[in-house]
This record gives structure tokens, sequence and C-alpha cells, in this order.
């Protein structure tokens, strides 16, 4: 049985998967570009495990690679909720606030991950590339 196998099969009722292992199950699938299968693991790992930081990252990336933004949009928010310092999740607030046609608030978020992580190429890039140095939001 392959891993794409092992992870698309059901566990039996009263071998319930924890959320840590909707987690693992959810990331073999974004590691294998399955996006919508993982967030479909990983919001039951959500719903077992509401507010919890790596949970809600991983589900806000299948939701933004399977082009779900405006729901990528709300688990990077509710990310932010539980950890406002957390860099990754203005970047990724930023791009799918982008996604969005939302540039002003995108910019914000951008700044932020910018601000927080400040060697961070990726995050001067996306920033850069959404006209970060304006001078006014206006």
């Amino acid at each position: 049985m392959d891993e794409r196998s092992e992870a698309r099969e059901p566990a039996p009722d009263d071998e319930r998967e924890t959320a840590y292992e909707l987690l693992q199950r959810g990331d073999a699938f974004l590691r294998q570009r399955h996006f919508a299968q993982a967030a479909v693991v990983l919001e039951r790992a959500d719903r077992d495990e509401p507010g919890k930081g790596s949970i809600l990252e991983a589900l806000g990336r299948a939701y933004y690679n399977s082009g779900q933004h405006d729901r990528s949009r709300e688990a990077f928010e509710q990310l932010l909720e539980v950890d406002p310092s957390a860099h990754y999740a203005h970047y990724a607030l930023g791009q799918s606030l982008k996604q969005l046609g939302r540039r002003r608030e995108a910019r914000t978020h951008l700044r932020l991950a910018v601000a927080l992580s400040p060697k961070s190429p990726l995050y001067r890039g996306a920033l850069d590339r959404l006209g970060g140095a304006l001078p006014a939001d206006g």
C-alpha cells in the first residue's frame, strides 16, 4: 500500500484518529499537493482541537492552495488570534487578502510579516510585488 492510499483510508470507528494523527495525514496530503483532501482532513483536526496553531496554519495553507482564498483568510485570521506575532500568518493572510482583491489590507499584513521577520526574502518579495514601498495606502 502506498502513502497516498494509506492517507485516504478512514479509521474504523473504534480507532478514531487523534487531532495529531489527522494533522500528520493532512501534512502528507499537502506534501503530495492534494490540497482539497488535506483541507477535509485538517477540518476534522480543527473540530477536534479548535484554536490549535499548527492545525490552523496547515488548514490555511490547504485552503489557499486549493483556491479557497476566503476560507484561507479566515484560518489565518484565527491563527493570528492565537498568536498575533506569527510572521508566517501575517504573510499568508496578506497573500489571501491579495487574492481576494483586498490589496490595502494585504499590504498591512505583509508589512507586519516583514517587520516581524525582516530577513525573510519571501516576505519582502511579496510586499515588493504588491507595491509595499508606496508612501501611502491612499
